[in-house]
């Protein structure tokens, strides 16, 4: 069968500046809690692989531009760093800063790649989290400024803004689950997090709209559906809420311009609300975007909770819910995820359905594979793994479209295997090999796939 995909369909991949820059330390940049926790902690990151260099984009940044090109990418995604342009949170610009993010994006534009540039990928400047980070309204209201800033640099040519990237990350990261810095495990804290990152947002999008900027601006949200193990009222409610709390809490605000009403009155009831100002409400209502990001990687499946929550535990989302293993599921071994294809076309059903179909796309999707140089055959991978992954999604994706979803395109994760968070390399997720010792980058198999599937705008399969 042929996949074909509407005209203008955007074909492209997504990156972060952290996790490509490199340079972490150099060009005027500021320090990141990354940066700051590696110095701390460089046992919590794989083989002790740290931030600074990451996969030398800021050296190569033409080469690889060019590499985009020949990927048949007609839009890309990156992301500025905040601690980059400027590198107290707060202040003057950097130069250097703006020198390379100009170059990054007239080299894009000059090559016929729309650039997408998000402002914030997991990338706190450390002077901002030592006043709090997100738990501060002062560095709520730096963002804002900051975004401000952003929109009058690179807004005559970047008519793609998006304020975060997964937002509900750096939440259950750095607030709940104890894998980012500054690694505190307290909910309310963590919702205290969840809602100044959607007023921040919110602070952005009014900055945007008042600047009358060319263009649009939207978020990028992993949006991971809950799936009931049955249709028992347990367990749908169970799924409710989880959905609620992962979901929901910030799809509501970014595009309804308010939160869910039973997700409000759950927290109330366990005294978990974070603390709210009159005017906050006429903020968020101002923070609805014009175009959504979508990452998908795996469906969340849960279950009712089998036994009673601690109370001396903290508060935390599982007091809710278990998650569920299904039998029979299909599986990433190498990342530990299910391989659920039709779940992106159950967002985009939902997104119809019951959000007035939102203008969206596919801002990430990927496979990651540890070990991949095993697949190393006449000095290319050929990882027909995520080939098959690839076309897969995008036969759903289709479905999903041709029964109306407004989704405009579909982007991969990601456009060279980079530096993942306290994963390192472990994990390759790009469509070009990097060699770490030599810099050298390689097309895959997938690479080619993509390039052919681009340029003819869809694709053949059984």
């Amino acid at each position: 069968m042929n996949y074909s995909f509407p005209e203008n369909f955007w074909w492209g991949s997504a990156s972060s500046a952290l996790q490509t820059e490199g340079e972490s330390q150099g060009g005027g940049k500021g320090l990141t809690t990354w940066d700051h926790w590696f110095s701390q902690q460089p046992n919590r990151f794989h083989q002790g692989v740290g931030p600074q260099q990451t996969s030398t984009f800021y050296q190569n940044w033409k080469a690889d531009i060019q590499l985009l090109k020949t990927l048949n990418h007609n839009s890309f995604r990156t992301s500025i760093s905040w601690a980059r342009l400027i590198p107290d949170g707060i202040g003057e610009v950097n130069p250097e800063a703006v020198t390379f993010y100009n170059q990054v994006i007239d080299e894009l534009i000059e090559q016929g790649i729309t650039p997408f540039i998000c402002l914030f990928h997991f990338d706190m400047p450390m002077a901002m989290q030592e006043i709090g980070g997100w738990e501060n309204r002062d560095v709520v209201a730096a963002y804002g400024r900051y975004a401000q800033t952003c929109f009058k640099l690179f807004g005559d040519r970047v008519l793609h803004w998006f304020t975060f990237n997964e937002p509900i990350v750096p939440v259950e990261g750095g607030y709940l689950y104890d894998f980012h810095y500054p690694n505190v495990v307290d909910f309310r804290r963590a919702a205290t997090v969840a809602y100044h990152t959607v007023l921040a947002h919110a602070h952005a999008v009014r900055a945007f709209r008042a600047g009358n900027h060319a263009g649009e601006i939207g978020i990028v949200l992993n949006l991971t559906p809950s799936y009931p193990r049955s249709q028992h009222p347990a367990d749908v409610k169970a799924a409710h809420i989880a959905d609620l709390m992962f979901n929901r809490s910030f799809l509501d605000p970014v595009l309804r311009g308010k939160y869910p009403a039973d997700l409000v009155a759950l927290l109330k009831s366990y005294d978990q609300l974070p603390a709210c100002l009159p005017e906050d409400s006429n903020l968020i209502a101002d923070g609805r975007i014009d175009l959504l990001g979508i990452n998908y990687y795996q469906p969340r499946r849960v279950k009712c909770r089998d036994s009673a929550v601690n109370p001396q535990a903290p508060f935390m989302p599982e007091w809710f819910f278990d998650n569920y293993e299904m039998p029979g599921r299909k599986m990433n071994p190498y990342r530990g995820w299910e391989i659920y294809e039709p779940g992106i076309y159950d967002i985009l059903v939902n997104l119809r359905d019951n959000y007035d179909n939102p203008r969206c796309f596919i801002s990430e999707n990927g496979m990651g594979v540890e070990n991949e140089q095993r697949f190393i055959e006449a000095g290319q991978i050929n990882d027909q793994y995520r080939i098959e992954f690839i076309s897969e999604h995008l036969k759903w994706l289709h479905k999903g479209i041709s029964e109306g979803a407004n989704c405009l395109g579909y982007h991969m994760w990601t456009f060279i295997d980079n530096w993942s968070w306290c994963n390192a390399y472990k994990n390759r997720y790009g469509f070009i090999q990097l060699d770490l010792t030599t810099q050298q980058r390689t097309i895959k198999k997938s690479g080619e796939w993509f390039a052919a599937t681009s340029l003819n705008n869809g694709f053949e399969k059984e």
